[in-house]
Parts: structure tokens; sequence; C-alpha cells
């Protein structure tokens, strides 16, 4: 079996690996050049292509149906993306002798679209997953090919479920390889009108309304800790990022419940809610560093 692969992050590495393992023959990556504005915390997909001798390209979303030809030419039996940013057009998809195939970082339906774990954090999900589905024009929008569950503990950061997303990607791969290496595509139903699509968050998404409830706080400080931008709230004229809350208690007699935002107490940090709750803030420094 012959594939093209477009993948970026964690997810891409492993999922690579996991075919090359099964002895698929990559014949083209697809990835992304490194941005030198953003905090790069995860695995390169190009340094993985290197020390394999895989041909790897970093195309511009724009320069992507420029490749309509070579992969024609190449003529695939499957198509991957792991974890590629960038919609890959229609007329590439249909390249793929057998299938295109998307692994998305949620248990679709649920959280369609970009930043998947960090909108289940944010929402107090307790669990979530990887899918393999098969790509189609609309975004995780095709047949699910296959998934694993992972859960999400009430403390979790999105970093430490992101690893376990990366996991769960591997293992389903790993559940569905035998039939794919036979031609075979499973599949079932993607349920749209059960589940749920999200947009891009941004920087700003991570402003802190104290007017929230506590466990609201405490999930959104979790959903976009670092080394995501971060949850953030103005403190004495500076804007402080907190990386770390908790909701556990006990908390000082002297907090006063009724006013929200900051409160020190006790050399303990706290942050007074909009239902009269504290989390207390274990973790936070300025914006500035």
């Amino acid at each position: 079996m012959h594939a093209v692969v477009f993948a970026y992050h964690d997810v891409g590495v492993n999922c690579l690996k996991a075919l090359l393992n099964a002895g698929i023959q990559v014949d083209l990556v697809v990835t992304h050049e490194d941005d030198p504005n953003e905090n790069v915390w995860f695995a390169s997909v190009a340094k993985l292509c290197t020390e394999k001798n895989i041909p790897y390209i970093t195309p511009s979303a724009s320069e992507l149906n420029d490749l309509t030809p070579k992969l024609q030419a190449l003529s695939p039996d499957y198509i991957f993306s792991f974890y590629y940013r960038h919609m890959i057009p229609a007329q590439i998809l249909a390249c793929a002798k057998i299938a295109a195939l998307n692994m998305h970082g949620s248990l679709l339906p649920k959280y369609r679209g970009r930043a998947p774990v960090n909108w289940a954090i944010l929402h107090g999900e307790t669990e979530t997953g990887a899918t393999l589905h098969v790509m189609e024009v609309k975004p995780d929008a095709g047949d699910i090919v296959g998934q694993a569950k992972v859960s999400i503990g009430p403390d979790e950061t999105a970093t430490d479920v992101f690893g376990k997303v990366s996991e769960a990607a591997v293992a389903v791969i790993n559940q569905v390889l035998p039939e794919l290496l036979q031609g075979k595509v499973p599949r079932k139903p993607n349920e749209l009108q059960k589940g749920s699509y999200f947009g891009g968050r941004k920087p700003a998404d991570g402003q802190i309304h104290w007017n929230q409830s506590a466990q609201q706080v405490h999930n959104l400080v979790r959903a976009v800790a670092p080394p995501y931008p971060g949850a953030f709230t103005e403190h004495n004229g500076a804007t402080m990022i907190l990386a770390r809350t908790s909701l556990k208690g006990p908390f000082p007699a002297k907090l006063d419940l009724r006013a929200t935002g900051i409160q020190v107490v006790d050399n303990r940090v706290f942050g007074i809610c909009g239902d009269h709750q504290a989390v207390e803030v274990l973790e936070w420094f300025p914006a500035s560093k």
C-alpha cells in the first residue's frame, strides 16, 4: 500500500510512525514550516522525514491546489491527514484510490472543527478521544472509521489531555490498519446532528470573566494553560497569566466571597467568582514574561 500523508504536531509524528511500522510505503509527506512566532512545544514531522529519508514539502494553503498533478502522478492508495492545519482541497482528496482519511482529536460528531481538546476541557467534559474518519470537503463530517476514548481528569490541562489523545490516535490507527492494508475501510455514520462544531480560539479568548462560576474559570485555566497562551486577568496594573488553579480548598474564612476578582489572603492568591465560590491560584506570572 502506498500513501501520501499530510501531518503536523505530535499526532502527525506518532501516526506517521505507525504507518511506517505497518509497512505502508509513504511516498510524500506534506507538513508545515514551524512558525517563529508560535510556541512550538511538539515533535517535528519534518525532522522525522529527514531521519527516515521520506520526501516532504511545506506548501502554504494557497499552494495546495498546485499539488494536484503531483499527487495524481503518485496515485496513492490512501491519503492521510494527521493534525495538518490547512483544509485539503477536494481535487487532492480525489487522488486517493481507496480513501482519504483524517485523524481528529475528539469523539466525533462532538467537537468538530478547531482546537477540539481545548474546547472539550472548557466545557467540562470528562472524556474525549481520537477519531479517524473519511475526509470530505465539509470539515470532520465524513463516515467514522475508528475511535478511541480517553478520560479527562478534573485538574488536567489541555497539554495533559493532548498527550492522551496522541496515544489514542495511534491506538485507532493500529486498530484499523489490518483492514486498511486489505483495501477495506470500515465505516459507520458520523451523525452530525448529534454533535457540535467550534471554531479556532485566539489568545484574547483567554480573558477571565470573574462573573462566571468557579468551575467555568477553572476549566478555562486548564483549557488554555501554558504552553497554550494562557488565561489572564488584570491585577495591580499588570496582566497576569494564570497557569494553574484549584477548586479543592479549604479556603480562608477571611475571603470576601461577595467581591469578585483577585484577593490575596495569608500569602495565598484567590479568584472570587460570580457564584460566590473561589478558585485558588497555584501558579501565575506576568504576561510580560
